[in-house]
Order: C-alpha cells, then sequence, then structure tokens
C-alpha cells in the first residue's frame, strides 16, 4: 500500500561529464556497434562539408545567397540547379520579364547570380523570381527571401526589398543568459492579444513581455515565427524559412522584443520548423526549380502522410547546408538563445513514429530510422552550440531515442533537453479516465521522473497542442461548463472547487518532479478558458478563439487570479532557489491507498495529498529536520480553503521507545485533501531544533 524511501533514489544517476552516453544504459549493449557507426558518420559528414574549416564557417549561406548590398549595387543570388532562366521582376519593372533583369548561371553546381545598379532597387519593394525550366515556369518567392510580405485584397505573397535607413541598434550585443535550466513561456505572438485581431510583435513586447517578467519565466519560446502561408497552421507549414513572419511586424520590431527580453535577463528561444515544409508551389520550396526533389525526398518519401507537407531530404549536402545556414541565421541577425525542433520523431524513422508505442530497445536499431536525419541533427546542434555557446536547443521528440539529448562528445546527437511528451497524455488520461481516488500516486511519480539516464527533460502538464479545438486543456476537462458560469469567487460547487485544486497540484507536483526545465503555454498558467481555433471558413473567419483574455487574469472577482498568483509563487521556487538546477529529486514516501506522496528537492520537501475527500491529522513523513510552509495550495490567496497553520515551525519526531534501535525521525503534518505542501528546511543550530 505504501513505500518508503530510505535511500537517496535520484531522478537520474550522476551525468557522466565525458565517455560515451551508452555506457550509463547496459540495455543499449547490444546496440554499441550501431551507436558508433551512426556517430562515425556523423563525423564523416562533417568532415567532408566542413574539410578543414568549421561548421560555422559552413553554415553561411545567408551571406551568399538572397539579395545583398554590394559596393556599387546590389547582387541577388539563387541556387537553382534544374532552372534554364530566371528572371527577377517586380514594381520596379512592370513585373515583367526583361534581359537587364536575367540571372546569369555562374557554376555548375547550379548558382545563379545579377548585379544591378543602386538605383535599381529601394526599400519597400515588391519583386519576384520568375524561373523557367525544360517543360515549364513559375513564379517563385527566393529561397533566403527575408523580408516577405502577404497583399491584403490579392492574398498574394511576395518578396519585399528591406533595407531600412538605419539597422537596428542592439542594446544588448552580447547577451549571455543566467546559467539555469530553462523555464519556458511558449508564446504566440498573433494570438497573444485580448482583441479579436492579430497581435504584433510591438503589441507583445508591450503588453505580454512585462506579464512574462512579473510571474518569473526565464525563457520565452515563440512559436509561428518563419513565414507561413495559412495563419491556421499555427507556424508549422514553413514557406519562407529565413523570413520572420510579415503578419506580426518589421524584422525591427522583432529585435526590439528580443532585446528587451535580453535587458530583463530572459532568453528568446524559436520554435524551430526543419522536420517538413509547406506544399505550395508558389510560395514555398516544394517545386523550386521545377525538380520535386532540389530540396526533398522524391517518391513515396515525399509526402507526409499525416502533416500534408513536403519531407526534406537530409541525405543531400545542399539541404544541410540550407538547414545550417537556416540556424545560423535566426542565431546571428536576430540573436535567438536556441531552439525547440519541431518533429523530430518524424524525422528521424522512416514512417515518422506513427502507430508506434517504442516499448523496446529494437525500435530504435530496427533499420526503421532515417540516419540521414540524425547526422543532420548532431551536425545541427554541433554548429549552434560552437557559434553560441550557451544557446539551448530542445528536442520535441516522444520515442526516447538514445543519445538524442547527449552532448555530442559523447557521442550523442548533441541536444541540451528534451520535450517529456508523455506528461501530458498522462495527465489526460488521468483526468479523463480514471476518478481521482483510484489515481495511483507510485505510477504517477514513475511517469513524471522517468527519461534516458544521459537526457535531461523540460516537462510539462500542456501546451499549445492539448489548448486547440478538438482538444480541451486541463482545467476545461476538470470544469466544463462551470467555466462560463463558476469562476466568481463566490460561487462554490465539487466540480468547482475540484478544479481548482486539482490545476494547482497538477502543476505544482509537474514542475518540482521535473528533470530539468519546466514549460507552460501562455494562459494555461491561469486556467485560460475555451480552447485556441484561428480563423478559418468554419467559423466565418473569427479570431474569437485565437486570443488570450488577459483580463480575466486580473479581475480581483474571478478565480483565475488564484491560479495566476500560485503560478508565479511556485515558479518562484526555481527563480530564488535554483530548484531545478539540482538534478535529484529524492522519493521519501507514497502511499497509494492514502493517496499521499513526498519528495524532496534541494533545501525543499514536497507534500501531496491527492486523497478527494479525506483529510489527514499527524500523518508522518520520515524525514529528519526542522521545516516551515513556503507554498500551501490551500492559502486563501490561491483559491483554497485555509487548513494550513503557514506559521508554524513542525520539526519532526523520534517516537522510538528504544532509540538505539535508530527508528527513523518523523515530520507529523496535518494533510488536507487534494492540498500540495511546501516545506523550506530550516538550517539547523543546535541539536535541540530538530
Amino acid at each position: 500500500m505504501f513505500s518508503y524511501f530510505y535511500k537517496t533514489d535520484s531522478l537520474f544517476p550522476i551525468i557522466m561529464k565525458s565517455g560515451k552516453f551508452y555506457s550509463s544504459d547496459p540495455w543499449l549493449d547490444p546496440f554499441k556497434s550501431i551507436i558508433e557507426s551512426r556517430y562515425n558518420k556523423c563525423l564523416q559528414k562533417e568532415q567532408h562539408l566542413a574539410g578543414s574549416k568549421t561548421l560555422c564557417e559552413f553554415a553561411m549561406g545567408h551571406h551568399f545567397y538572397g539579395l545583398h548590398r554590394a559596393v556599387d549595387g546590389w547582387v541577388f543570388r539563387e541556387w537553382a540547379p534544374n532552372a534554364s532562366r530566371i528572371y527577377i521582376k517586380g514594381v520596379f519593372n512592370g513585373w515583367k520579364e526583361k534581359d537587364e533583369y536575367l540571372m546569369e548561371r555562374i557554376n555548375v553546381y547550379g548558382d545563379w547570380e545579377i548585379k544591378l545598379p543602386s538605383e535599381a532597387l529601394h526599400h519597400g519593394d515588391l519583386y519576384k523570381l520568375s524561373v523557367h525550366w525544360e517543360g515549364g515556369k513559375g513564379e517563385r518567392i527566393p529561397s533566403y527571401a527575408n523580408r516577405v510580405i502577404q497583399d491584403e485584397k490579392t492574398k498574394i505573397f511576395s518578396t519585399q526589398v528591406w533595407v531600412p535607413d538605419e539597422s537596428y541598434k542592439w542594446q544588448n550585443k552580447d547577451f549571455r543568459a543566467p546559467e539555469t535550466v530553462p523555464v519556458i513561456y511558449e508564446a504566440h505572438i498573433g494570438m497573444a492579444t485580448a482583441e479579436e485581431k492579430l497581435g504584433t510583435f510591438s503589441e507583445f513586447t508591450e503588453n505580454v513581455l512585462p506579464r512574462i517578467i512579473r510571474a518569473g519565466y526565464n525563457t520565452i519560446q515563440l512559436m509561428a515565427i518563419q513565414e507561413h502561408p495559412f495563419y491556421g497552421s499555427f507556424g508549422y507549414h514553413v514557406s519562407s524559412f529565413f523570413a520572420a513572419s510579415s503578419r506580426f511586424g518589421t524584422p525591427e520590431d522583432l529585435k526590439e522584443l528580443i532585446d528587451r527580453a535580453h535587458s530583463s535577463g530572459i532568453r528568446v528561444i524559436m520554435d524551430l520548423v526543419h522536420s517538413h515544409s509547406v506544399k505550395n508551389v508558389n510560395e514555398g520550396l516544394g517545386l523550386f526549380d521545377g525538380n520535386p526533389g532540389q530540396y526533398f525526398h522524391a517518391g513515396n518519401r515525399r509526402n507526409h502522410i499525416a502533416w500534408d507537407s513536403l519531407c526534406f531530404d537530409y541525405g543531400k549536402d545542399s539541404v544541410i547546408h540550407f538547414l545550417l545556414s537556416n540556424c545560423r541565421y535566426w542565431l546571428e541577425e536576430y540573436k535567438f538563445d536556441g531552439f525547440r525542433f519541431d518533429g523530430v520523431t518524424s524525422m528521424i524513422y522512416y514512417n515518422h513514429g506513427l502507430e508506434k508505442s517504442f516499448t523496446s530497445y529494437d525500435e530504435y536499431f530496427d533499420g526503421g530510422q532515417d540516419e540521414d536525419a540524425l547526422i543532420y541533427l548532431f551536425l545541427a546542434n554541433k554548429m549552434i552550440h560552437s557559434f553560441k555557446p550557451g544557446a539551448l536547443t530542445i528536442a520535441e521528440e516522444m520515442s526516447g531515442m538514445p543519445g538524442l539529448a547527449a552532448d555530442n562528445a559523447r557521442k550523442g546527437y548533441g541536444f541540451d533537453f528534451r520535450l517529456s511528451m508523455g506528461v501530458p497524455d498522462i495527465w489526460i488520461k488521468l483526468i479523463k479516465e480514471i476518478p481521482d481516488e483510484n489515481w495511483d500516486v507510485g505510477y504517477l511519480m514513475h511517469e513524471l521522473t522517468q527519461h534516458r539516464p544521459e537526457e535531461k527533460i523540460v516537462s510539462y502538464c500542456e501546451s499549445h497542442d492539448q489548448a486547440l479545438v478538438g482538444d480541451k486543456t486541463l482545467i476545461f476537462r476538470m470544469l466544463d461548463a462551470e467555466m462560463y458560469t463558476g469562476m466568481a469567487k463566490s460561487h462554490h460547487s465539487f466540480t468547482m472547487d475540484r478544479g481548482i485544486a486539482l490545476h494547482k497540484m497538477i502543476r505544482l507536483i509537474t514542475f518540482s518532479t521535473a528533470g530539468g526545465g519546466y514549460l507552460n503555454f501562455m494562459g494555461n498558467e491561469f486556467g485560460h478558458p475555451e480552447w485556441i481555433d484561428f480563423p478559418r471558413e468554419g467559423n466565418n473567419w473569427s479570431y474569437k478563439y485565437a486570443r488570450r483574455q488577459w483580463h480575466l487574469a486580473e479581475n480581483r472577482d474571478l478565480k483565475y487570479c488564484y491560479l495566476a498568483k500560485f503560478d508565479s509563487q511556485m515558479i518562484r521556487l526555481h527563480n530564488e532557489f535554483r530548484v531545478l538546477d539540482d538534478p535529484y529529486v529524492n522519493r521519501i514516501y507514497e502511499n497509494n491507498y492514502d493517496k499521499v506522496m513526498a519528495f524532496a528537492r534541494g533545501e525543499f520537501l514536497f507534500v501531496f495529498n491527492f486523497h478527494p475527500v479525506t483529510s489527514f491529522t499527524d500523518y508522518g513523513i520520515p524525514v529528519k529536520g526542522k521545516y516551515k510552509v513556503f507554498i500551501d495550495s490551500d492559502n486563501p490567496e490561491f483559491g483554497g480553503f485555509d487548513r494550513i497553520d503557514r506559521k508554524a515551525f513542525y520539526s519532526s519526531i523520534n517516537k522510538a521507545e528504544r532509540p538505539s534501535l535508530n527508528m527513523p525521525f518523523y515530520l507529523y503534518l496535518y494533510l488536507p485533501s487534494r492540498t500540495a505542501l511546501v516545506f523550506r528546511k530550516e538550517k539547523i543550530k543546535r541539536a535541540t531544533d530538530i
């Protein structure tokens, strides 16, 4: 029924600073030769691409391709090996194919170039390429375009010359984030406004950034930055990989957002989409020079069967060059502090990881893995960390591929963290299918803390995925219709009180057991009502559900402010005490019958009573020391019922009749039902303080 953990039960073993990552996992012994072979292929590809130079020097495509100012005018270059002719056409030549705007092929590799006088182009001019190939032609957005805008009337996308009179003046040129794990606020610029419209970079900087600062998050993860034709794709169907989406504002607006975040010590990472690309021909790369295999697989590997998109061919040197240059570009031009790589599972398996359970180690080494994709990820991480030491890379990966989040030097693929994608599924399953009086706290603790021994993870209860229309956030699942009728502070019901209590407990236990970092999607911290539904024909192109109602958390008559305040207090645990930097979660006690669990992290003791109705008096937790309440989820400030004495000191007691038996000390506590308590251990000055 219950378990004591007298020995330290760490979240993960001591992480080796050197050696091979697989040495810490005996289950990988049969696969050592495959791991070594893959690692050697990574090194061979690096040598092949960089030669005597570095990967950073190799990843400079954005300095060569695209439009650049030259000493005596402009130079524009494009890579299109299958093209027979390429014209630049735009407002400056009446959108006509004219000989003076005909590009010249300059090598057998397929590079094209044109030099134009200074007066030929001006800031703000719109243009495209007219690419000809044997048997066809088409208008194209340049592959390295750094500014793409959409005409409001025609909805057609064009490249825009972007050379403002004054370049952005960075206030924090050499920002270095604090050396601590990320506590991430996941945000989408367009819907980060309470108004029924598109939000902008500038509005985010003025209105949302201060909220994030006050809440204590140290990292912002921005979604949908790369240009995408369809707003409702959430930014995951990218067309122009080097262009910040113009629907949110100008490049300078984005730079100011990042600069202002840096001024407050907050790192900004980007949701980077290198796992696939939009199918759109006119806006994207799908048939850029008439050859469907220029960037992507040809044949049956071309189309992503689940995402209706195109799959990059990571085996091509030109594709690796394009993507590595893209990584460097965002670090260099916008001073991003790293990336969350989208869809890594999809990249590294031929079947995209679909309908796979990954219950056997064989599934990581059975030949179903795209080693070209693994090689690319190795090179990307190595280049990113070399170009910007301290940059973060996070893999959105659900299979648990061994070595993915191990350092390159330990023969891993180099990600700093992996998203713990199974945790939200656990919470949804528990809330949706199992009454909380039947929750297995031992199983819950195991699921929250398990991960590969060599990796660090970012844990989360829910992200944007769980907030989309067709799904439900955790609080929406628990409160359902009462979200609309019961959030007034004066209202109480079984459903409402349960939902408010569990919302706090779920977030606290997920945060405090995280094996690295923590993530929250904007608004979820205060229980944002309703779902996310982007403007579409089915909802009459409405923005009603593609926004965040920040005013709800500021309304002192509503319970949203309880949840927001609790979240800030929870984040304070790391902000002030670096709780998540301590890699160890010491499991102390679990009683499945009582639904009580206790564990320690650093100087803090966490005690949870998940029992829906039973409160316990003088409940013994086997720890030694003197403690004081730091967080009490039952605090009225957080919407609780004030059943705990938060001013008292709690000292452990040895009740053994014969002390020589060395019986353990116990902390005897009052544990109200559905309550979480965080105690801070007091420094002991004398033996009688115990």
